[in-house]
């Protein structure tokens, strides 16, 4: 599994929440924080206003696609001027009938785990926008006539083929935003981009228990030692071993939520030997001991 998938995999829990709405000029809609997803919108029909918590109001028209990662809450509108009477939520109307223009929207969710996430995705803007510019993002492009033909005509399948369609629309945004990112030269795009870190991350994500020395990850991107842990570093955000033992927390904490296996055997997965080792990198990481983890108690994000 590439990186990107790796990343994603390991984040993403259940199937995207979604649903259509038809709203009448004038209209304001207020949507409230995610506490443990990200939102996104996608303009089936007409134009509207995206209304961030910072920042100056967003046009939105046909085809454009926007997704929020640690959203803290935002409004959609006909106009930057109109108030947002209605909250989203459960049981609320999926048409608003007004004198003025319509607009349809496909608006949903993407549920990420709570307790912790990827330094890729915590560097993402609070807000993504990918407009429907022509030539650009092609295959984005295509995701989105899908989704648009497959919510118009309701054909047979559809309950399996939209939630597929939702999380190819993910990755593609997430495509779409590393490519316009790569061009400033350093970062998460930058990494993503580069064949020998790729090469490496990916050595690291395959075999996270592997006792790996930055002298051997070097030799895995074709890099002096030196060049391989400045350029790691300056792209990643982090050093390799560094790195490595966030992966290998990422890696337990998804094996601890998903499964039974006994700790000894996780610890020995992600590299530890002895499972005091392993409890005592993974506390230091979440906040909480494997076990308790496990049972579902609290912990705090992983820090970026």
């Amino acid at each position: 599994m590439d990186v990107l998938s790796d990343l994603i995999a390991a984040t993403r829990v259940g199937r995207p929440g979604f649903g259509t709405t038809v709203r009448h000029a004038p209209w304001g809609r207020s949507y409230p924080k995610q506490l443990s997803g990200a939102g996104f919108h996608m303009i089936l029909q007409g134009s509207c206003w995206l209304l961030p918590r910072q920042g100056d109001p967003i046009p939105l028209s046909v085809g454009d696609v926007v997704f929020l990662y640690g959203d803290m809450g935002h409004g959609l509108a006909d106009s930057p001027g109109t108030p947002l009477t209605e909250i989203a939520g459960p049981g609320e109307p999926q048409v608003v009938e007004g004198p003025g223009a319509r607009t349809a929207l496909l608006c949903g969710v993407y549920e990420f785990e709570r307790d912790w996430s990827h330094p890729m995705l915590d560097s993402l803007p609070e807000v993504v926008h990918v407009p429907a510019q022509l030539g650009r993002h092609p295959q984005l492009r295509a995701i989105v006539d899908l989704l648009t033909a497959e919510l118009d005509h309701g054909r047979p399948g559809g309950d399996v083929v939209a939630p597929a369609l939702l999380d190819a629309l993910l990755v593609y945004v997430l495509r779409a935003w590393l490519s316009e990112q790569h061009q400033g030269g350093a970062g998460w795009a930058a990494a993503l981009s580069d064949p020998d870190l790729v090469a490496t991350l990916g050595e690291m994500h395959r075999d996270p228990g592997r006792q790996w020395t930055v002298e051997e990850l070097a030799a895995h991107a074709g890099m002096s030692r030196a060049t391989f842990a400045r350029r790691f570093a300056a792209d990643v955000g982090e050093s390799p071993l560094a790195y490595l033992t966030r992966w290998r927390m990422v890696v337990a904490a998804r094996r601890l939520r998903g499964g039974s296996e006994p700790l000894a055997a996780i610890a020995r997965q992600v590299g530890y030997s002895s499972e005091y080792a392993f409890a005592k990198a993974f506390k230091r990481t979440h906040g909480t001991a494997p076990g308790r983890y496990r049972s579902g108690g609290s912990a705090p994000p992983l820090a970026p």
